[in-house]
């Protein structure tokens, strides 16, 4: 870390690979997720809203790659980028067939200045031939494949109804690395049941497992979910801006000074947020995480103390049923 740098953020690593602003491009597929379908649960996690975390624009727009080609001419003119990462937000988006995902992911990176996927998905929806295909696609272009881990404590998994275990998580990270592969891991603060201790459990989780990437958000209520009902019934009290700036600049002090931090807030749609308040304004959160780590002339990795026996899990990684 620089004097300006207190955390390795992803902008600062595509333009040193690629030469220049690389933007996402978000899509959304119509995947779906084996906690909804009855495969593992119904209702999917209780934050969760009907688009998945994502857009809800293939109801609208199924065809992937022409809702690819407008983000693509919209972040040309706005940001006057010309390289760009697809990536596939909504739902599980490797939650369906070999031979269509491979369809679908070969034919994004087939297009003019796509120079790499992002793929968010659930580590039970991941298997050997997936990450062989993932694998193959790795060897010309720049893929990471996004994991929803959320938390590393079973207890949170199950209050939140994630459907799948944290031993789960392990085999599929274990074996992303073992092709390879770049994992960027998806957590939560703010779980119901957690407190400080828990995330720093979960960001010495990650870093016991040396993900490449982590993105973080603050869990955000919005209509329609389990969690509103938990709100309006108070049962559940979001943390403070406050509480979640001081928790993300612990959890970065916590992570290897080489991991990409892909995401410091999340960004809910206005017209779907409940609570809190201050989750609208994500500049200003990421302002005074940065002000806090300046105050306290901390940076990533601060407290990162890399060890093969630092980390003691609770069960094996085992693969998926």
């Amino acid at each position: 870390m620089t004097d300006r740098l207190r955390y390795l953020d992803l902008n600062t690593v595509l333009r040193k690979r690629f030469g220049g602003r690389v933007q996402k491009v978000t899509l959304d597929a119509g995947f779906t997720c084996p906690n909804r379908d009855g495969a593992r649960g119904s209702g999917g996690c209780i934050y969760c809203n009907d688009r998945g975390s994502g857009s809800g624009r293939y109801r609208s727009q199924p065809d992937v790659l022409e809702q690819l080609r407008e983000g693509i001419l919209f972040c040309r003119r706005r940001y006057k980028a010309e390289k760009f990462l697809a990536y596939f937000q909504s739902f599980s988006n490797t939650y369906g067939p070999l031979a269509h995902l491979e369809r679908l992911y070969k034919g994004v990176l087939t297009e003019p200045g796509v120079v790499g996927l992002s793929i968010g998905t659930r580590p039970d929806c991941l298997d050997e031939e997936k990450l062989d295909l993932l694998a193959e696609m790795a060897s010309t272009a720049m893929i990471w494949l996004e994991i929803g881990l959320q938390s590393a404590c079973d207890a949170t998994l199950q209050r939140i109804n994630r459907g799948h275990t944290v031993a789960e998580f392990e085999w599929a990270v274990r074996e992303a690395h073992a092709r390879d592969l770049q994992v960027c891991a998806h957590v939560i603060l703010g779980l119901p049941g957690e407190d400080h201790s828990n995330v720093m459990h979960t960001a010495d989780y990650c870093s016991f497992l040396n993900v490449e990437g982590v993105k973080l958000h603050q869990l955000y209520v919005e209509r329609g979910t389990v969690m509103e009902e938990e709100y309006r019934s108070r049962r559940y009290r979001p943390l403070s801006q406050d509480s979640y700036v001081q928790w993300v600049v612990d959890f970065l002090e916590r992570i290897p000074p080489q991991t990409v931090i892909q995401r410091l807030t999340g960004d809910p749609a206005p017209d779907r947020l409940v609570a809190p308040d201050w989750s609208l304004d994500k500049h200003e959160t990421r302002r005074l995480i940065y002000q806090r780590m300046e105050e306290r002339q901390t940076f990533q990795g601060a407290r990162y103390a890399p060890s093969a026996d630092s980390f003691a899990c609770d069960a094996g990684a085992e693969q998926p049923a």
